[in-house]
């Protein structure tokens, strides 16, 4: 059923009728979608979209996340779905507005607007690029700061950190082949650093690294790794963590190649 098709249907008074708990449904469903999509964790998705369900009056509900599936089940509707995420990103805005909605649903907030409100966040983009690309420079140069860094070396942070989360963007952007974009990016952040050193006036070439290369370091994936472990989801923290140590890996990896070749 489409959303037009959804729209055209109100709760009735006295029980739930098959259109109605399919409009709950899709709620349910695309709400779990961003949530995931946009990098939260599996223990907050489930009991969302369990919570959305509940206070719609359909009790019964089966929900099973990963880092990469959906399965969403209202037993005594005889509805289930499975759906596939292949595009995961750090989005804590969409995060938070999948937040309000199920406490504006908790608070009483009908279908009809709770679907609208659905629609509106998917259709919220993602900051600009060149925002996105300004504010890995920008990340760079707090972490040089905090390491004792030099000013000297602030322009070559402040680029390294453009430049590797350019590189990171703009292959993913094209490509879902994950962990090279990681590699390539730390390989030329190593290379603009040792230049820079070799040849200009930067002097801390390890701290200009470090710094340049922290935007691309996955710590909400980390973070929420250990938070998946500690709520007892093993099966997502340990996906969770495994991608986390290869993109660490693939990191380590570009700039340990630039200092085996010099």
């Amino acid at each position: 059923m489409s959303v037009e098709e959804l729209e055209t249907v109100d709760k009735p008074d006295d029980s739930l009728d098959d259109a109605f708990v399919r409009k709950v449904f899709y709620v349910c469903l695309n709400s779990g979608k961003i949530l995931l999509e946009s990098g939260a964790e599996t223990y907050r998705i489930e009991d969302t979209m369990i919570r959305m369900a509940n206070n719609y009056g359909i009790d019964n509900v089966q929900v099973f996340v990963t880092t990469t599936v959906i399965i969403l089940s209202m037993n005594d509707y005889a509805l289930s779905q499975t759906i596939r995420i292949d595009e995961r990103a750090n989005n804590l805005q969409k995060v938070v507005n999948i937040n309000d909605l199920s406490r504006s649903i908790t608070k009483g907030l009908p279908i009809r607007d709770a679907i609208n409100t659905i629609e509106n966040i998917h259709e919220t983009k993602m900051f600009p690029f060149w925002l996105i690309v300004f504010t890995g420079g920008m990340v760079a140069i707090m972490f040089l700061l905090l390491f004792n860094g030099v000013p000297g070396d602030i322009p070559v942070a402040a680029a390294g950190g453009m430049i590797g989360v350019l590189i990171t963007e703009s292959i993913q952007r094209y490509t879902k082949i994950k962990f090279f974009n990681e590699f390539f990016a730390a390989f030329f952040i190593a290379v603009i650093s040792v230049l820079y050193v070799e040849f200009g006036p930067g002097t801390e070439l390890e701290t200009i690294i470090i710094a340049a290369v922290m935007p691309l370091v996955p710590g909400v994936l980390i973070t929420n790794a250990i938070r998946e472990m500690i709520r007892g989801h093993l099966m997502a923290g340990t996906m969770k963590g495994a991608e986390a140590s290869l993109t660490a890996i693939a990191i380590g990896a570009g700039v340990g190649l630039v200092f085996m070749a010099i």
